[in-house]
């Protein structure tokens, strides 16, 4: 395992739900990862961002680690879930909330 895998893998080891992005939750660097960080932040679940952009073995690593071609990434306990267009469709369908639910991570109600 090479040592940005290694890196990977304690990331998403390290909490319930990672979201490997361009930029940190609190300020994200581009639109996708904007959208993530605010559906999560919506649902209330807490997660850990890490920021491809400060790490360029990160960046291109986790593309081959999840076998995905885009960043934001998100892993809910272990589990790759997806990137941005498959986090928003799941949140507008209801299918996200579930999946935290049954994966034990806490989801707010909806208003």
């Amino acid at each position: 395992m090479t040592d940005a895998n290694t890196t990977i893998k304690n990331e998403i080891d390290s909490q319930d739900v990672v979201v490997f992005m361009k930029g940190t939750p609190q300020f994200p660097m581009c639109g996708f990862s904007g959208q993530v960080v605010q559906i999560l932040n919506y649902l209330g679940v807490p997660f850990k961002g890490v920021n491809v952009l400060d790490d360029m073995a990160v960046r291109e690593g986790i593309k081959a680690f999840s076998n995905w071609p885009t960043i934001p990434q998100i892993y809910v306990k272990g589990e790759f879930v997806g990137g941005c267009d498959i986090a928003r469709e799941m949140f507008q369908s209801g299918e996200l909330q579930q999946f935290l639910s049954e994966k034990g991570v806490p989801v707010k109600s909806a208003a």
